[in-house]
Parts: C-alpha cells; structure tokens; sequence
C-alpha cells in the first residue's frame, strides 16, 4: 500500500515525471495502450497479422515523442506558425480530393506504397493549436457571441472538406473537439442552447442532403440493429457478440473467435475495442479504461499547472480529441452510438494516427518543460480574427 501511495504521488505531483526529454507519467499509460493494440491484432504467426508493422510504427511514434519533447516547442503558440499549420491542413484536405485515390469508398488517404497518410490526423493537430490561440486571447471575451461564431468557421471550414471525402466518424470527432474546447472556455448556457438549435437544424439538413445513402441505412440500423443483422447492422451485430462473449475473464489472447475468424470486421481498427473484449474480458475492459483515466487525469493536472493559456487551452483539447475517440469508439462497439468508422487512441493499427497521438504529448511535453521559465504572451497585436 505504501508502494501504491508513492506511486500515486509521484504520477499525480507538479514535477510529473521529466526524464531523458520526456514524461514517463505520460509515456507509460500511451505504451501500455499501444502494446495492448499490438497483442489484440496480432495473429501470432498468421501472414495476415499487421502487428510487426504496428510495432514499427510505434518505434517510429516513440523516437518522434522523444525528439519533440526534447525541444523548445513554445514557437507554436506564434500566431503565423498557428496559421501556417491550419493553411497546410487545408491544403492536404483539398488536395485529397484531386489527387487520392478512393480506399473503401473514401477519399481520405495518401497512399504511397507500403505507407498510407490520412490527412485527417494532421488536421486534428492544426484545429486544436489554432483554437488554443484563439481562446487564449479571448476566453475572457466568450460571452460575445462573434468569437464563438468565428471559431466555429474555422472548425467548420475543416469538417466540410472532411464530409466531402466522405469521413462521417471524423467530422463527428471534430466537431466534438471544438463544441468541447468551447465548454472548457466557458461558453454561456443561452449560447450552449444555441448552437443546440444550430446543431439540430445542420443535422436534419444533413440527413436530407448531406448523408450518403449508406450513412443514412447505418443510423436506420442503429435505431433498430435487428431489422437487417445481415446486411447494415451486421458489422454492429458482430461488435456487440465479441464484446459480450469476452464475459469476465475472455477467452485469452490470441483466442477471439469473432476477430480472429473474421466475423469481425475490420477488428484491427475501427472495432479493435470489440475484439479486446472478447479477448480480455471485463477484468481486461477494466485495465483498459484504468489506463486511459491515468493519461487523462495526468493530461488534467498539466493543463491545471500550465503557465499560459495557450498551454492549457492546448492540452485540454488533446484531451477532449482522445476522450471523444475512446467514447464515440467504445460507444460504437457496445452498439449505443451508429457505426461511424472510428479508431480509438493508441490501440487501433495505422501510422498517421498513432505519430499524431504520441507527437501532441511530445508537444505538450516541451510545453510544460521549457513553460517553467517562459513569461505569458501578452502581444495585443497577435489576433486570429475578430
């Protein structure tokens, strides 16, 4: 027990725990969920496995968070670097468009052979400084009800070339991230309400003009998973028998019948939560979450003790971006949200994502290093619209 309370003083103190550039209190709970992704793909000798490329990848993702967290990384609070990022973005999504060929019917992945990019991610990291500048300027002006306006075109801009793709789970996620940052800055109840109304009266629009025909059948299913367990609800169908079989202990790694023998459908990503519960069992389900509140609680703390808005503003948002996949992701496999197509952090395989995750808490790293002996930017002239 004495173990236990050091341990939880020393993950939960002001200092965290800094070594050889990084933060291990933010590390450990990030690897631990990366090498249970591994486990859960992995077929343990079958040529289908994609875990030695994953394991790659997290090589790669580990030398990229200890490389940014040994930086000075405070230049990204500068407001033409904030803009260069989100322009870039822009550029990746557009170009998507022209240039990417359609992978499962989306246009959302640079493919350049054994290597495939989603743009998606990068931009996830561009909205998420862009709105931290915003807000670090003008949190205490939110009442005004222009900045909130202006901060969602700026969100919106990035969800509408995500939709024409079409990528509904990732615009969901985006405009998730952003309705979150705006709690976070302290939005009003009447301007909470608001953009409720705004938000019911884009979504009937969406669902007479926007929505694909098989978006539409997918949120049919939803309402009643049992009307087509065949056919559009079958992939919910599945996810919901992997998860309940795993019963309390699952039935071992390596041994999900539902992943294993494909009944599963693309258990390596947008269901592995499913196939880990089959695996691991409600014990296992448990350990998972434990993880990802020690990641999120740790996230908490830094944001708390962040000497400068942009700082805070920045690691709540990560935050937010890895709460609203764990949720929307899980919600999905327990059959409780639609199937949107949506991986989970850390877990699910796939490069572009995992580099964007490890490399936003390589950031927030420096920030929280080198922010100890930096002054709060109090440039009046450094303004993002408005």
């Amino acid at each position: 027990m004495n173990f236990l309370r050091k341990l939880f003083r020393i993950f939960f103190s002001a200092g965290g725990g800094y070594t050889y550039g990084g933060d291990w209190t933010l590390l450990l709970p990030a690897l631990a969920l990366s090498l249970l992704g591994i486990l859960t793909i992995s077929t343990f000798g079958g040529d289908a496995s994609s875990a030695p490329r994953q394991m790659l990848w997290l090589a790669v993702a580990l030398c990229i968070y200890l490389g940014i967290s040994r930086l000075d990384m405070s230049f990204v609070r500068r407001t033409p670097v904030v803009m260069a990022l989100y322009v870039l973005a822009l550029a990746l999504l557009a170009s998507l468009l022209l240039f990417a060929d359609p992978i499962l019917g989306a246009r959302a992945w640079f493919s350049f052979g054994l290597i495939s990019f989603q743009p998606a991610d990068f931009a996830k990291l561009a909205l998420l400084a862009l709105l931290a500048k915003y807000l670090s300027r003008r949190h205490v002006e939110i009442g005004d009800f222009r900045h909130i306006i202006v901060s969602g075109l700026y969100a919106l801009v990035l969800i509408l070339l995500i939709l024409v793709e079409p990528d509904m789970g990732n615009a969901i996620i985006f405009g998730v991230v952003w309705l979150g940052m705006m709690l976070v800055s302290g939005i009003s109840k009447k301007h909470l309400a608001v953009l409720g109304l705004i938000g019911l009266a884009v979504a009937s629009l969406l669902w007479f003009e926007g929505l694909k025909p098989y978006q539409r059948t997918r949120i049919i299913s939803f309402v009643n998973p049992a009307a087509d367990i065949h056919g559009s609800g079958y992939n919910a169908y599945q996810a919901k028998i992997a998860v309940g079989s795993g019963e309390l202990f699952g039935k071992g790694v390596g041994y999900g019948t539902q992943s294993k023998l494909r009944f599963l459908p693309e258990y390596q990503t947008d269901f592995i939560f499913a196939a880990f519960a089959e695996e691991w069992g409600f014990i296992g389900v448990a350990l998972l979450f434990s993880l990802y509140a020690l990641l999120f609680a740790r996230l908490a703390q830094i944001a708390r003790a962040a000497v400068t808005n942009f700082d805070a503003f920045f690691t709540l948002g990560v935050l937010i971006l890895f709460a609203a996949h764990v949720a929307i992701h899980t919600g999905i496999s327990l059959g409780l949200l639609p199937v949107t197509g949506t991986t989970i952090p850390f877990m699910s395989s796939g490069g572009s994502h995992l580099v964007l995750e490890f490399a936003s808490l390589g950031i927030i790293t420096s920030l929280a290093r080198h922010g100890r002996v930096a002054t709060r930017d109090i440039n009046a002239n450094e303004y993002l619209g408005g």
